[in-house]
């Protein structure tokens, strides 16, 4: 589309790409379980990632996953998921309203409460050094960002830092979602010594996705809430926040006790 840039004391026009912001109904065999906004693509990995990290599918394998509606304009316009469990996984209670793409429903469980359905993460083997160069490693690795501005990327990388997956999402929670489907339905869960890149704040969900998948450190480019540190503690995870040009604050260390020069 055009646009108009004021610059320099004037008004030009100019061409920009912006993100695209669409809604997508997910649902767990015969039960709606959310409707959230997300940029259109990898649909399939959302709809299988929030089910898992939302501990909808309590270890039920998927057995499909298609776009489904009773809808035409719906079916049309690809905007219904079904993850199919035959009817394995439990009766979903589904979530009320509209999942926004900021964060989501933030705080929905408690810390209590994913204690009692998650063990803590097996510690991983990741080192300062590595946490510390992961925001200059995806550099040039977010095409949707470098476009439009608009969008947030979730990736995942190991012990030595190369990152094996990138996904990007107008909404923090999507993008993490899209990763943790994809490493779902390539059977690489649970997360086992791998670390989950955000490209902005830790909120709790973030980490409670992250904890259900299992992954073994957080390195977020923004800030994490109280909440969220208290979470990765209780998970056993390594939070990193304000992750800049090599320079982070460590929220909780799952065995780190110095920096590497």
């Amino acid at each position: 589309m055009l646009a108009r840039r004021f610059a320099q004391g004037r008004l030009t026009r100019l061409p920009d790409e912006l993100a695209v912001e669409e809604p997508l109904s997910i649902r767990l065999d015969d039960t709606l379980v959310t409707t959230t906004m997300r940029t259109p693509g990898n649909d399939f990995e959302l709809a299988a990632g929030f089910c898992l990290t939302e501990g909808l599918l309590s270890g039920a394998p998927i057995k499909q996953l298609r776009y489904c509606s009773d809808d035409a304009a719906e079916k049309a316009s690809f905007n219904v998921v079904t993850v199919d469990t035959g009817g394995a996984a439990p009766t979903p209670t589904p979530r009320l309203g509209l999942t926004s793409s900021s964060c989501g429903i933030c705080g929905s469980e408690s810390i209590d409460a994913l204690c009692a359905r998650l063990r803590p993460v097996t510690p991983g083997d990741i080192s300062i050094s590595v946490l510390a160069d992961i925001p200059s490693r995806l550099v040039g690795h977010q095409p949707l960002f470098a476009k439009t501005g608009a969008v947030h990327a979730a990736a995942v990388f190991d012990s030595r830092g190369t990152i094996s997956i990138v996904r990007e999402d107008i909404g923090r929670h999507n993008a993490v979602d899209k990763v943790v489907g994809q490493l779902l339905l390539d059977g690489q869960l649970p997360a086992t010594g791998l670390g989950l890149f955000v490209s902005g704040r830790a909120s709790f969900e973030i980490v409670q996705k992250a904890w259900a998948a299992g992954f073994a450190a957080i390195v977020a480019v923004s800030a994490p809430s109280a909440l969220a540190v208290d979470t990765a503690r209780a998970a056993g995870i390594t939070l990193v926040g304000f992750a800049r040009e090599r320079h982070f604050n460590l929220y909780t260390d799952a065995g780190h006790e110095s920096v590497a020069p």
